[in-house]
C-alpha cells in the first residue's frame, strides 16, 4: 500500500511537469526555463504555489498575487496522472518496465490534452513514444515480431483511413498509431483501434446531441487512441479473454 501511495505521490510531481510541457511545448517554448509564474500578473511562482492539487485548493484555485483563477485542470491533470502512475504499479513490478509504463502514460497525457487545446500531435513526444517502444521492445518483448506486426497493424490501418477520408484523420494520429503498435503488439493493437473508435464515436455522437459541436466541427481523435491506449497496455489480456469467453458460451 505504500509502494502505491508512492507512485501516486510521485504520480502528482510529474503531473505538474506535464502541465508545463502541455502549454510549452505547443506554441515553441523551453519546458525548462524560464521559471513557472503567473500567465496574468507575471510573478514568479514560490514552492508553495505549486504543490500538486494541494496549492489549488488551499489556494482555492487563485493566484495568490493577483487572485485571478486557475483552470481547475492543472490539479485534475495532476490527479489524474497520480491515479493512472498507481495503477501502472498494480501490473508492473518495480524496475525499467514499470519505469517505461510511467513514460508511455506521460505521453499519452501530454497528447491528450495538446490535441483537445490545439489540434495537433506534438512530433517530439511520437519520436519520445517511438524511442519507447523501441528500447521496450529490443530489452522486454517476448516476441519482437508480435510488436512489429501490431505497429504495421495499427499504423498501416489508419494510414489506409487517412488516405481514403482524405485528410479526415490527421497525419499524426497515423504516427501516434504507429508508436502505440510498436508498443502494444498485435492483439493488444486489436484492442486499441476498437477501443478507440467506439470511444471517439460514442463521444461524438453525445458532442453532437449536446451542441457542444456541430457536424462541421473538428473533433480530434487523438485523446482517444490515447486513452484506449492505455486501457489496452494494461488490460488488454483481459478484454481479449473475457471477449473469447463471452462469444464462446454464446
Amino acid at each position: 500500500m505504500i509502494l502505491f501511495a508512492a507512485y501516486f505521490i510521485f504520480g502528482l510531481v510529474i503531473g505538474s511537469f506535464l502541465n508545463v510541457c502541455i502549454y510549452r511545448l505547443p506554441v515553441g517554448k523551453s519546458i525548462i526555463k524560464p521559471p513557472s509564474a503567473c500567465g496574468t500578473c507575471g510573478h514568479r511562482l514560490a514552492f508553495l504555489d505549486m504543490i500538486p492539487v494541494l496549492s489549488y485548493i488551499f489556494l482555492g484555485g487563485k493566484c495568490r498575487y493577483c487572485h485571478t483563477p486557475y483552470s481547475p485542470r492543472y490539479a485534475l491533470v495532476e490527479l489524474m496522472t497520480g491515479c493512472l502512475f498507481a495503477l501502472c504499479g498494480v501490473f508492473y513490478l518495480p524496475g525499467p518496465e514499470l519505469i517505461l509504463a510511467f513514460l508511455f502514460t506521460a505521453c499519452l497525457i501530454i497528447t491528450t490534452f495538446v490535441d483537445i487545446d490545439h489540434q495537433i500531435i506534438l512530433n517530439e513526444i511520437v519520436v519520445l513514444l517511438l524511442a519507447g517502444g523501441i528500447f521496450n521492445c529490443a530489452f522486454f518483448s517476448r516476441n519482437r515480431l508480435d510488436n512489429i506486426y501490431g505497429m504495421l497493424l495499427a499504423g498501416g490501418l489508419m494510414l489506409v483511413i487517412y488516405l481514403v477520408s482524405r485528410g479526415g484523420m490527421g497525419e499524426g494520429d497515423v504516427k501516434l498509431s504507429f508508436a502505440l503498435g510498436l508498443w502494444l503488439g498485435l492483439s493488444a493493437s486489436l484492442v486499441l483501434l476498437l477501443l478507440a473508435f467506439v470511444l471517439g464515436g460514442i463521444v461524438g455522437v453525445a458532442l453532437l446531441l449536446t451542441g457542444l459541436k456541430g457536424r462541421k466541427d473538428a473533433i480530434p481523435f487523438g485523446p482517444y487512441l490515447c486513452m484506449a491506449g492505455y486501457i489496452s497496455l494494461l488490460f488488454s489480456p483481459y478484454l481479449i479473454f473475457y471477449y473469447w469467453q463471452f462469444f464462446a458460451t454464446h
